[in-house]
């Protein structure tokens, strides 16, 4: 390591009151490259990273964003169809410190997001190092810090990066989740992931089976219809549909102030008793409600409810054909549970994604089977030792934007306190 990287290691220490404690061959480790960060270390550089590095830079404090792609918001820029919008109304969706522009519509598309992100990392400065997978993070108890090991996906070379700070900042959208179907290798049409989707363009004149009722789901089989492809749709279990709006309200909105006053399961009712009034009892249309609410499954699982955006309508006049799970496929046709089979050209993959926290992050306490901080929301956003977790609230970027400030607020105190040491 050179003289001047182990001087910014010492400066580092001293930050953490704790020079005194740390020898420099122990700090330097056995990577080709040891980089000390004075501020955190954040892992990934989509909407939650971003949101977080802007507060810490509003504080004056710095970072380091990792992010494995080459790009910022890798999943929106990358792995989304072409007709996407945001399903919340804007002011829902804004990062902290700065709001969508005006004349951007209630629901922004896909590109303007996009744009809206590309300027808030201008407006902030925020530079992430990018094609900078992340191997590894892990709380070294002799110095007590962090160290996070990565691999540069353009030359191989391993950099580790130590700090006093690791936000995990990669959400529950990073890896595919791809379901083991029997048959699928015996298939002969296409088979993809919806990450892989653009537009029905490719499926005109096609029987398209797409497996997986959620949001994505649904909008593949309405893109599917407006470019004469004929889709079904695979539901394997419960889904609660709702409509995206409610008398001129976001349902998203008027459910978070309802939820000030009342109960989760009792504003799940009121949700259930409105949606039946204006969707009608999805039930008779093979789209059968969980036990459990939106609101208190979204809490529980993770699991999303659908907010209609015209799916339901296609699937009443019969358009997109509702089926029951997948038993197996076969060179051409889907069998299904109930012994239903049916003739396709292709096969979507709408089953969303998932965490990949627990392949990096070696803290076995702070996430739980689903790859998620084990902590209940509100809290999920901080845990010991200066790690600390955004963009896993079920309430989405609106969530996130709450969390962001949370954190940089929390890593503030610390910061200030070294400071007037």
């Amino acid at each position: 390591m050179e003289e001047n990287s182990l001087t910014q290691c010492l400066t580092l220490t001293s930050l953490t009151s704790m020079a005194s404690k740390v020898d420099v061959n122990v700090l330097a480790g056995n990577t080709e490259q040891c980089i000390p960060v004075p501020g955190p270390v954040i892992v990934g550089a989509g909407p939650s990273g971003l949101a977080v590095a802007a507060c810490l830079k509003k504080k004056g404090i710095p970072s380091v964003i990792l992010e494995r792609s080459h790009c910022i918001a890798s999943l929106w820029q990358l792995k989304t169809y072409n007709r996407l919008r945001l399903h919340l109304p804007k002011h829902f969706c804004e990062l902290p410190l700065m709001p969508f522009p005006a004349c951007f519509p209630t629901y922004p598309t896909r590109e303007q997001f996009v744009s809206y992100l590309d300027t808030y990392t201008r407006q902030f400065n925020i530079r992430p190092v990018f094609n900078s997978t992340v191997v590894s993070a892990e709380f070294d108890q002799q110095i007590e810090l962090w160290r996070v090991k990565t691999v540069c996906m353009k030359d191989g070379k391993e950099v580790e990066y130590v700090s006093r700070w690791l936000i995990a900042a990669t959400g529950t959208n990073a890896e595919e989740v791809l379901p083991e179907i029997n048959g699928m290798e015996d298939f002969k049409g296409s088979i993809i992931h919806t990450s892989s989707y653009k537009s029905g363009d490719a499926f005109q004149g096609q029987r398209v089976l797409v497996i997986g009722c959620g949001n994505s789901g649904m909008e593949v089989c309405l893109d599917l219809c407006d470019h004469n492809a004929q889709p079904s749709m695979a539901v394997r279990e419960g889904v609660h549909v709702l409509p995206r709006e409610i008398v001129g309200w976001s349902t998203f909105g008027l459910s978070t102030w309802l939820l000030k006053l009342l109960p989760v399961r009792v504003v799940d009712s009121l949700l259930l008793l409105v949606s039946r009034f204006v969707l009608g009892n999805t039930e008779c249309h093979g789209l059968h409600r969980p036990r459990k609410g939106p609101l208190e499954l979204k809490l529980l699982t993770g699991k999303t409810p659908v907010l209609d955006a015209g799916a339901l309508a296609k699937i009443k006049s019969g358009d997109i054909q509702v089926l029951p799970a997948v038993k197996r496929l076969t060179a051409y046709r889907a069998e299904f549970m109930d012994g239903r089979m049916e003739d396709f050209d292709a096969t979507i993959l709408a089953t969303g994604y998932r965490s990949n926290i627990h392949t990096w992050l070696k803290e076995g306490d702070f996430i739980c089977k689903e790859s998620l901080p084990r902590r209940p929301f509100c809290n999920g956003w901080k845990w010991e030792r200066g790690l600390y977790a955004v963009g896993f609230s079920p309430r989405g970027l609106f969530g996130t934007s709450i969390d962001a400030r949370r954190i940089a607020d929390d890593i503030e105190q610390c910061w200030n306190a070294d400071a007037n040491q």
